[in-house]
């Protein structure tokens, strides 16, 4: 018997700053069995740093032809793709084939350099559409401290960084950085 998704129904208050985007948004989030905490938030913050009313989920981990979360247009166009994790190039060639951006937030210090360096001359060759963003681990670790099936969490941006509160007073601040394949030095 196949293990099913756990439901987290959360609420995310945003004041983004750097975007002028102050709102509330409602995120029901189905986690597969394999996600982890750390991959889940990875996606709430995806949300948080792209926040706008056409943004939504993607089928998970287990539908291998969608992002991680997607913007659609009005007539159905993707206009921004959004990858969690360490995705080959090849999937980030065809994701920029079907959507006019994309932006991958990269994770797992451990893997994340060898998988730069591998990647770094394949990304460079699929142009300024994309956008790679690294979490360090102590962000990542703070960020699956806030995982709860009924979150409350307030987010604020603002020159770049994320502060996430949950109700209790929990605070982690993230500090996304812009990985650049033209200098592929980490």
């Amino acid at each position: 018997m196949a293990l099913k998704s756990t439901i987290f129904r959360m609420e995310l208050t945003l004041s983004d700053m750097d975007r002028e985007v102050y709102d509330q948004f409602p995120l029901t989030l189905a986690r597969h069995p394999s996600e982890t905490d750390e991959r889940m938030m990875v996606r709430v913050l995806a949300f948080a740093l792209e926040a706008d009313e056409r943004l939504t989920f993607g089928g998970g981990l287990s539908t291998e032809d969608e992002p991680a979360l997607w913007r659609r247009s009005l007539d159905d166009r993707i206009e921004r793709w959004i990858d969690v994790g360490l995705p080959e190039p090849k999937r980030l060639k065809q994701a920029l084939g079907r959507s006019e951006s994309v932006r991958v937030i990269a994770y797992g210090d451990a893997k994340l350099g060898p998988w730069w360096t591998r990647s770094v001359s394949a990304l460079r060759d699929l142009g300024p559409k994309l956008e790679v963003l690294a979490i360090d681990d102590e962000a990542l670790a703070g960020l699956a401290s806030l995982a709860d099936r009924g979150a409350r969490l307030t987010v604020t941006i603002q020159d770049g960084a994320v502060w996430i509160a949950d109700e209790v007073g929990a605070m982690v601040e993230v500090r996304p950085r812009r990985l650049d394949p033209f200098r592929p030095e980490l």
